[in-house]
């Protein structure tokens, strides 16, 4: 009988004999029998691990990486390496998916503005410093351009709107739904790619008329807009690329969902907090 037999039915019977007598009668060392135990035993030990990703990865529609679902484990109050959680993420196909960032630059028209942001991301409050910007949403029906408007004390999406054309309207709309929506009681920086809708002349009023300063990135630099275009590519790879979408409107309703999730569930690596609870510390 191979002593991996003997193993197996030692460990079968360890409830109901000695495992020392059996060990002598089977004439196998008992290190050797527990190291055999620890090595059948690791499967079954990464189970419940794999249960609690698999109950992460379920909730937020299995966009998160290792480290956000480490992050999340240790909300519950499970604490494992980070590479321990990888590794069982690999292990049972829990992974998320990942798609490479795409930029996108336009030329300039009217208006130019300085780049006051220049490349300094951080805001110590909300409504210091937003980005603005629009992409493409390919749907069997055509295309929907998706503006938005990002604070980047929080990350939050503080505005959006949606529209079959790629138009100044869409950007002046996205604006006052802001405006609306945020009380700005301080100088607001507002910065853009040189596109023509953020270099028209109906930006330049609605801007003026909100008190709102203007700042663009420069020519062929499209990374001076790096954190509006990260967004998109976040939106896109944990939502949109991951399904078929067939009409304007089944768009429109991802993106509401999304952005919903985003602000109120999903959890920056950073801060490790939603963007809403780090703008309700800040409030609080």
């Amino acid at each position: 009988m191979r002593t991996s037999v003997k193993f197996m039915v030692i460990y079968r019977h360890k409830n109901k004999y000695s495992i020392s007598e059996m060990c002598r009668f089977f004439n196998v060392s008992r290190s050797g029998y527990y190291d055999y135990v620890k090595r059948i035993d690791i499967p079954a030990k990464d189970l419940p691990l794999a249960e609690k990703i698999k109950e992460c990865q379920e909730k937020h529609g299995k966009t998160y990486g290792y480290r956000r679902v480490h992050i999340w484990l240790e909300r519950q109050g499970i604490h494992h390496n980070p590479k321990t959680v990888l590794r069982v993420m690999q292990k049972y196909n829990l992974l998320s998916e990942v798609r490479r960032k795409k930029y996108h630059n336009y030329s300039n028209v009217l208006h130019k503005y300085d780049n006051l942001l220049d490349r300094d991301f951080n805001a110590d409050r909300p409504n210091q410093k937003w980005v603005t910007d629009i992409s493409y949403i390919k749907t069997q029906q055509g295309t929907l351009y998706l503006s938005v408007i990002r604070d980047l004390y929080d990350n939050s999406i503080v505005a959006y709107k949606t529209g079959t054309e790629q138009n100044v309207n869409l950007v002046l709309s996205t604006i006052r739904a802001a405006k609306r929506k945020e009380k700005v009681t301080a100088e607001l920086q507002l910065h853009s790619d040189q596109g023509f809708q953020y270099t028209s002349q109906a930006y330049f009023n609605l801007t003026q008329s909100y008190g709102i300063t203007p700042s663009m990135s420069r020519r062929g630099n499209p990374y001076d807009n790096a954190m509006a275009e990260n967004f998109f590519s976040i939106l896109k790879t944990e939502c949109i690329y991951r399904t078929k979408l067939r009409t304007y409107e089944d768009a429109r309703i991802l993106i509401s969902e999304y952005i919903h999730f985003y602000n109120n569930e999903r959890i920056q690596l950073k801060t490790k907090l939603t963007p809403l609870e780090k703008r309700n510390q800040f409030v609080a």
